[in-house]
This record gives structure tokens, C-alpha cells and sequence, in this order.
């Protein structure tokens, strides 16, 4: 997780350092649903390559964003879900989600 000290001043920036990015936002629309497997989460993210997929799953999880659970079995499996801090998102992306929406509304 960053230090204070590593974060920009501004809290809008703050924000966009941390979530700001097309697949990471997208990433966290799917994790609203439910918890996802990483080959899942690939397969529903049409274009995102697997490293880049791999490195914003790295940075959300060391960030505080999402959490990663792995299981005891064979094969290992690893499940990645949001933490309360990428909760407290939702209503932001449900913004997001209505906005687009009555944009989409307003072209003819």
C-alpha cells in the first residue's frame, strides 16, 4: 500500500492513481457481482492481455483494493474479490454505470 507521502496531494488524483485505468475500473464492475477466478475475469475482459491483467491484479491487491484467496486444493485455486475498501467503489461505478447509460440515451 502507499504511503501518504507517494500519494498526489490532490484527492481526485489520488483516486485516478489508483483506479484510473480502463482495465482496472472494469475489473472492479466485474468483482461487484461476485468473487472471479483469474482465467474469468480474462476471458470476460475482451483484449486485456494476461500480463496485464496479472500486473492490475498485483497492484489493486497491494493497493488494498481487491483481495486474493487461494485454496488448498489440487490444482490450486485463487479467487480474487473486492476488499471493503473497493466496496466503498460501488456507488462511484453505479454513477458511472447510469451516466453512461443516459449518455448512450441521448445520442440519436
Amino acid at each position: 500500500m502507499k504511503t501518504k507521502d507517494e500519494l498526489p496531494e490532490c484527492p481526485v488524483a489520488t483516486t485516478v492513481s489508483l483506479i484510473g485505468s480502463k482495465w482496472k475500473l472494469l475489473i472492479m464492475r466485474n468483482l461487484l457481482a461476485r468473487p472471479w477466478r483469474f482465467n474469468e475475469l480474462k476471458k470476460s475482459l475482451e483484449g486485456i492481455s494476461q500480463k496485464v491483467l496479472t500486473d492490475s491484479l498485483r497492484s489493486m491487491e497491494e493497493d488494498g483494493i481487491i483481495t486474493r484467496t487461494v485454496y488448498p486444493e489440487v490444482p490450486p485455486k485463487v479467487e480474487y474479490a473486492l476488499s471493503d475498501l473497493g466496496e466503498s467503489m460501488r456507488p462511484i461505478i453505479s454513477s458511472m454505470e447510469s451516466w453512461g447509460k443516459d449518455y448512450k440515451k441521448s445520442l440519436k
